[in-house]
């Protein structure tokens, strides 16, 4: 089996194995044909989301993903076919946001897919250093803030504390005066 995404693609130089090619041993399949094609397979179905236009590829997925629900005995692995239909409807649908995703899945199976679950994790990770990041800063400013009072009483300007400090000269200004 050959699958090209429309006859175009097909090339001419295939002298080597024309004769591989004419012999009922190889059947070519062009995704563009497919979308004339009534459905009765899942896995067809699901080779034929590529091709849709995208309004269309999202009314079909949603069926699909019924299609799967009632028709895949768990042995049949589900879960892994609609890894598969996600993965094919993120890159066909990249500005798909999470709401509209849900909206075809069911959370839990959402839940479930390594996409979601790499999103997830992605997601944890950022909050993680973010966290870090903004756990330093707090830090940095608090032990400025304590130092604040030393250099006053050491003579400096509000101006020069600031400046040494890295702080606003007004937040100086509030510690000189305590508030």
């Amino acid at each position: 089996m050959i699958v090209y995404p429309n006859p175009q693609v097909e090339t001419n130089q295939v002298q080597r194995y024309r004769e591989l090619l004419n012999s009922e041993r190889v059947r070519r399949i062009y995704l563009n044909e497919l979308e004339n094609i009534p459905q009765t397979s899942i896995g067809l179905a699901t080779v034929q989301l590529i091709t849709l236009s995208k309004a269309k590829a999202i009314d079909s997925t949603r069926k699909l993903i019924q299609r799967v629900r009632e028709e895949l005995t768990p042995d049949q692995k589900p879960q892994e076919l609609l890894q598969l239909i996600e993965t094919i409807l993120v890159y066909k649908l990249p500005l798909l946001n999470r709401r509209e995703i849900e909206t075809m899945f069911s959370l839990d199976e959402l839940k479930q897919t390594q996409y979601f679950q790499d999103v997830r994790e992605e997601a944890r990770q950022e909050g993680r250093e973010q966290g870090i990041e903004q756990g330093i800063e707090q830090g940095r400013l608090n032990k400025a803030l304590e130092a604040v009072s030393r250099l006053l009483a050491l003579g400096l300007s509000v101006e020069q504390v600031a400046s040494a400090l890295e702080l606003e000269v007004e937040q100086v200004r509030a510690i000189q005066n305590g508030t």
